[in-house]
This record gives C-alpha cells, sequence and structure tokens, in this order.
C-alpha cells in the first residue's frame, strides 16, 4: 500500500488504534524522547505518538515503526514474512527455466507490473515543495535531543541522497545529523557507507557535493534507506516494490543535480565541501544502547528547506533495547531472508536476530545441513555477504529447530555442541560503533556451531556431558569472593552455560577465575561460562546478554579450558569462557576509550513524572532508566 504522505501513515495508525496524541507542550530537548522510551519498552512497543505542541509549528511523530503491527502498515502487509515469499517468487520466476516462446511470455505481465514500479523524475514542483523557506533556519524544526550526554539536537531519521560524480548513480542512506547552527550539520557517514564512498570521489575533484535529505512521506521511504541493498540496487526500487507504486521524484531547487520523492514532508537541500575542515560530531547515544563517542566529521551547509502544508516531523530514538530500531531490523531480517538464500547459502531455511544483539552483534541461521563441515561453509558465505560482514556472534542451528523459540534452540545447540571443537573464531570488519573491537572497524568473530555432527566433526577424546552442578549460587561466591552474582537457571533447562557477574580487580584476573572455576568438580559438564561485569544482575538474561554482546571481542577475549574427565576414564572435558566485561587500559591493555551506557539524567525523569497525568496517555509508566543507574561509570558519555 502507497501513502501519500506522512499524515495518512499517521491517520491509518490511528483507525488501528495504534496511536496516542499527546496535545500537551512535551519539550523536543529531552523529554520527547524520555516518554518515547517508556511507551516503546511498555509491552509489544507501546504506541506511536504524535507529539502536538512541540514550540514549533510542526508535530513530531515518534514509535512509528515500533511494533510487528505498525511495522506491517507501514509496508501494506499481513505478515513480514510475506515480502519474503513475495521477494522468492519473483527469484524463481526470473531464474526458472524457460523453454518455449509461450513461457517467455507469461513472464511479460509480471515484468510490466516490475517495470512500473520503477522510480521516475517528474516536472515542476512536488508536494514537498509547497513551502520554500527562503533563509533556512534548522533551529525552526522541533529537532530532538535524545539523551543528556548527545552533542546537541540530531535528525534520526533522515534520508539522505546523493550521487556519484562519475556514473551519476544514486545512493539513498541514513545517517544521523547533529545541528551546530541554522544553516550547518554534521554528516555522519560511516566509512563503510556508500554516500561515504561519494564523497570520496568528490574529494578527488575538489567541488562540492550537493546532497539533499528528505523527512516523513511514505514511511516505506525511510525503511528502505536502511535496507542493506548491493551499491548498483537503487533504494527507491525496493520502495516501489514494496509500496506497488512507483517512487515519484522532483528535482530539488537549489541543488538540481538531487531528486527527492515529492510527496515527502520536508526536504533540507545543501552541500558538503571537501575542501572543509571536518567537524568535531558526538557524542550520541546510540542502538547499541552506549554513546557512541564525538569524531570527526563533514559539515553539510543547508542551502534550502522546503515542506509539504501540514508536514510532520518524523524521528527515533535508539537506546537500551528494545527500541523502535528493533523492527525496522526484523524487517529486514524477513525481507532480505530470500535473496540470502537464493543467491548466496541456499542451505539458509531462516534467520533470527535476537534484540539482545542489536543487530549485527548475535545472529542465528537455522541450515538444512547434508555434509560435514557445512557449518563453516556457511559461516565464510555469510561473513562475506553485504552488512552480515559486520555480524559478531553468528550461531548455526538445524533445519527442524524453531530458532524463535530460544529455550528450544539452546538446548539443541548446546546438546551438539563442543566448546573446544565446534566454535570457530576469525577477523574482520566490525561496525565502527563496536566498542569493544581493539582497532576502530575491525576485530573478532565467534560462530557456535551447533548442528548435529557428522562422524568427521566428532572428537573421540572428549567425554560427553552428564550432570555434574551441585553448588548454589552462594557457595560459588563464598569460593570466589569477586563473583557478585551466579545465574544457574540455565543448567535446570539442561542448557550447560553460566553468566558469571565479577568485579575484575587485576590483569589476567578472568582468565584465572575461569581456569579455577572449570577445575571444579561441579563444573564436568559445563560447556560455556560468560563473565559479565559485577555491576550487572547475571539472573536478568536479556540484560546481561546485551551487555556481555556488546563488550566481547570473541577472539581476543575467548578462554579455552580442558581438562581429564572425573567421571570418565582416559576421556577430557572443556569449557568455553568468554570475557563480556567492560575492558580497560590498566587491566586489559585496552587503548581506545570505552564508552557509558545510556540513561535519561535525573531532571528529565522528574519532569515527566511530574506532567504524566497531563498527558493523558494511560496509567504511570515509571523511567526504563532508572534500572540501570548503578551500571554507570561516572556521569559523562566516556567511562573515566
Amino acid at each position: 500500500m502507497a501513502f501519500r504522505n506522512l499524515r495518512e501513515f499517521v491517520d491509518k495508525l490511528e483507525k488501528a488504534g495504534e496511536l496516542l496524541r499527546i496535545k500537551t507542550f512535551v519539550d523536543p530537548k529531552l523529554e520527547i524522547a524520555e516518554i518515547t522510551d517508556r511507551i516503546s519498552k511498555s509491552g509489544d512497543g507501546g504506541k506511536a505518538l504524535l507529539f502536538e505542541n512541540t514550540g514549533t509549528p510542526f508535530p513530531v511523530l515518534m514509535n512509528a515503526y515500533g511494533s510487528e503491527k505498525r511495522m506491517c502498515l507501514a509496508l501494506g502487509v499481513e505478515h513480514l514474512n510475506d515480502v519474503a515469499t513475495e521477494i522468492e517468487d519473483l527469484f524463481k520466476m526470473l531464474a526458472g527455466p524457460k523453454e518455449g516462446i509461450l513461457d517467455k511470455l507469461r513472464m511479460l505481465p509480471q515484468l510490466a507490473r516490475f517495470a512500473s514500479w520503477m522510480p521516475a523524475v517528474k516536472a515542476g514542483r512536488g508536494e514537498c515543495q509547497e513551502v520554500v523557506w527562503k533563509d533556512p533556519d534548522m533551529t525552526q524544526l522541533p529537532v530532538i535531543t535524545c539523551w543528556p550526554k548527545d552533542g546537541g539536537p540530531f535528525v534520526t531519521l533522515p534520508i539522505i541522497h546523493t550521487k556519484d560524480p562519475v556514473t551519476q548513480t544514486r545512493n539513498v542512506g541514513m545517517y544521523r545529523m547533529q545541528v551546530f547552527s541554522p544553516t550547518m550539520t554534521g554528516m555522519h557517514w560511516h566509512k563503510h557507507k556508500v554516500s561515504a564512498k561519494h564523497f570520496s570521489e568528490y574529494k578527488k575533484t575538489g567541488e562540492r557535493m550537493p546532497v539533499a535529505v528528505a523527512l516523513g512521506g511514505d514511511p516505506v521511504y525511510a525503511y528502505s534507506a536502511t535496507a542493506p541493498l548491493p551499491e548498483n540496487v537503487d533504494e527507491y526500487m525496493l520502495a516501489g516494490f514494496l509500496r506497488k507504486k512507483k517512487v515519484e521524484l522532483v528535482r530539488c531547487i537549489t541543488q538540481p543535480a538531487i531528486e527527492v520523492p515529492a510527496d515527502a514532508d520536508f526536504i533540507i537541500e545543501g552541500y558538503v565541501d571537501p575542501t572543509d575542515e571536518l567537524i568535531w560530531e558526538g557524542p550520541f547515544g546510540d542502538h547499541t544502547g552506549y554513546y557512541s563517542l564525538p569524531d570527526w566529521y563533514p559539515k553539510f551547509h543547508v542551502t534550502c528547506i522546503t515542506h509539504r502544508k501540514g508536514a510532520i516531523y518524523p524521528a527515533t530514538i535508539v537506546g537500551i533495547p528494545p527500541q523502535e530500531d528493533a523492527w525496522l531490523g526484523k524487517a529486514t531480517e524477513r525481507i532480505f531472508l530470500a535473496p540470502i538464500k537464493m543467491t548466496m547459502v541456499p542451505e539458509i531455511i531462516d534467520m533470527d536476530m535476537p534484540v539482545e544483539g542489536v543487530f549485527h552483534n548475535l545472529v542465528i541461521a537455522q541450515i538444512k545441513k547434508e555434509y560435514a563441515g557445512q557449518g563453516q561453509k556457511v559461516m565464510n558465505a555469510l561473513w562475506g555477504a553485504g552488512q552480515m560482514m559486520f555480524n559478531k556472534i553468528l550461531v548455526l542451528t538445524d533445519e527442524h529447530v524453531k530458532i524463535q523459540d530460544y529455550l528450544s534452540l539452546a538446548q539443541w545447540v548446546f546438546r551438539n555442541l563442543h566448546p573446544l571443537e565446534d566454535i570457530s573464531f576469525s577477523s574482520g570488519p566490525m561496525d565502527v560503533l563496536d566498542h569493544s573491537c581493539s582497532k576502530l572497524g575491525f576485530g573478532g568473530k565467534m560462530c557456535i556451531d551447533g548442528t548435529r555432527k557428522y562422524e568427521e566433526e566428532v572428537a573421540d577424546e572428549y567425554a560427553a556431558g552428564e550432570d555434574s552442578w551441585h553448588l548454589s549460587e552462594d557457595e560459588l561466591r563464598q569460593q570466589f569472593p569477586e563473583i557478585t552474582s551466579v545465574n544457574l537457571s540455565l543448567l535446570d533447562k539442561k542448557i550447560p552455560c553460566l553468566v558469571i557477574a565479577v568485579e575484575k580487580k587485576r590483569r589476567g584476573h578472568i582468565r584465572d577465575l575461569h581456569e579455577k572455576i572449570t577445575a571444579l568438580p561441579d563444573a564436568e559438564s559445563t560447556k560455556l561460562i560468560l563473565y559479565v561485569e559485577h555491576t550487572v544482575d547475571a539472573h536478568d538474561l536479556p540484560v546481561a546478554l546485551w551487555r556481555f554482546c556488546n563488550n566481547l571481542d570473541p577472539k581476543r577475549d575467548s578462554i579455552p579450558a580442558s581438562r581429564p574427565s572425573g567421571l570418565q576414564q582416559g576421556k577430557m572435558i572443556a569449557c568455553m569462557g568468554l570475557d563480556g566485561t567492560r575492558k580497560t587500559k590498566e587491566l586489559d591493555n585496552f587503548q581506545r576509550d570505552w564508552p557509558n551506557i545510556i540513561v535519561a539524567a535525573d531532571e528529565t525523569i522528574e519532569a515527566v513524572d511530574r506532567k504524566w497525568n497531563d498527558l493523558n496517555i494511560g496509567p504511570f509508566i515509571p523511567s526504563p532508566s532508572l534500572k540501570f543507574k548503578n551500571q554507570l561509570y561516572g556521569e559523562e558519555a566516556m567511562v573515566q
């Protein structure tokens, strides 16, 4: 379904019971984000929020994509899997054998329909240009400040248009923009992104790089800007395919080389000058749940702002999961499953990205395994597939396991897992937001092969696991005072894994502790121990896993241990330790800055508490940040 503008989507959300209107004044600086954080974590993603009184002429739409239902409404489908099925059918139609002229003629209607979804540039102005600001001023837009240590207000759902100066190929991406003045923002494109490559080409010419930023319009546009498409595939082709209607584009007024959606709510036109000095941008509370620390990025000079009449300003916040962005990630997981299966890794049946893994950190892949070593084949193929190159932890399992049932999945994986033989490590490109890497954008990866093993893959010298753990949490803490909490609950569920929170006090502390624990008679059957920061409650498994995945460089932080079995003569037992604690220069020789987790300021929490009843959005919801206050290291974005 195609939406004519963002207001039409808002009306659709409201009719579906998925929208709350807030007429009370709410400050775009911190308060909008705090209210949204409470609602988005209130269960099933809460509701979308339309803040109608922002101190500017424009309302702000938040949490619009923040549930499966709203994500489906945005994409015009009943279920997210419907898109994958349609793409798979299209691949089969194009790739299938065509024996005669009749078979080829039968394809024409489908191909004609596909061609009708291709983007097209129309003459004249679009609805996005109904109002033109001759003197552009970014401060007149309700640009939100999300978190207390952010460098300033950030545009968080910008649809950024650039072109390669040589090929004129368009790219549509999403990169945050910090507002520095009425006519200047930062342009936070990472080195792996296509727009950054376009900028590199402009550096060679010394010419100004035209850029245009769209906000709003059909909600499919923002999703398409985040999609991991190949460089030569136009994001508006995907948008046309999803909405079943071509995207109509118009030329910008001051940057006519760039075309933008005619039905967008706002267009911010400008340029990036490759001869400019870079600007110190950030910090920013990011989707990892940690601050991304300041760095140097290009300046974006605003030359014009246009908008439609009755425009709505769309924004989002990212932070400690779950947040709205989890559903954008879930849509990508579903939509891009079919291309991965049909073009790169045919043995893949399904994929899942748990919210605790914040996209790249943790990916579960279900495969149809037919020979020894196939898991490693899939591992290498996935780590070489587009943005999957950023994946940190990959878990493989077999075809009969429902991978969204995490209990059954874990039981199956650990039943098939030999901790020293079936965990593979590698190094490669990582997301530049991954603070655990010793070097920016480069670090370790891990594949846990939980598939059933063929005879060639079995290590005979190791003992089969037997239930052996009898120590209580208190007994373990008495024996090792540095341990602050232990999660033993997984053992009761036939998952031989411990989660242990440790206050690390010396170099090699986690390694020494792991060797001592695995030497205990009780550890005979334990296959994996996850170590987390002492401030984390190991019993809170979702939070512990989120912190663990963020703080781990698997190759650097792995601690293999083995010893003779005390129960099976002549056999060995093995247990892998993984150090997911904070890394420091003093204790770990870690030379990079380490970011703090993201929580709201006390004064913002108190301000929202006071006005909650006036918001008319339901029963009081306490701030999710309160749960994490004791996990902070100081008050700054960077851990001191």
